[in-house]
Order: C-alpha cells, then sequence, then structure tokens
C-alpha cells in the first residue's frame, strides 16, 4: 500500500460503494464494532482505504462458514 493509499479518506456513502454494502449494512458494522471511522470536527464519518482493505481481508472468510464446512465432512 502507498502513502496515497494511506491518507485518503472516504465518506460513509464512498465507503460502502468500495465494500459494495449498503449504508445500513455499512452502519450496522460500525454498531458491532468492525469498522471505526474517523470523525470531522463536524461530527461526519471518514474511513481510509488501509482500514477498509483490512476490513475485507480479515472478514474474506467467516469464521462460522469454514466450521460449517468441517461439520458437514
Amino acid at each position: 500500500m502507498t502513502d496515497n493509499e494511506k491518507k485518503v479518506l472516504l465518506k460513509a456513502r464512498e465507503a460502502a460503494e468500495y465494500l459494495r454494502i449498503s449504508l445500513f449494512t455499512l452502519n450496522k458494522i460500525e454498531r458491532q464494532r468492525l469498522l471505526i471511522p474517523f470523525r470531522t470536527p463536524g461530527g461526519h464519518r471518514r474511513y481510509s482505504l488501509e482500514m477498509l482493505n483490512q476490513y475485507l481481508e480479515e472478514n474474506r472468510f467467516p469464521t462460522n462458514h469454514s466450521r460449517n464446512q468441517k461439520e458437514r465432512r
């Protein structure tokens, strides 16, 4: 990841589009504390590309899915 990617901050709608989810789902993920956005002085949420990519990587293979696959064998 380049320094420029670390500095890019996305608005909530842009972050949802980047993750290919709805704003409702983005809010749900935040309530679960899986993503913690930066807040502007005005209270607006901002997300770094680094944060979003880390979330995608950590949630690529949910643990329940892999557990269910093992139980089926």
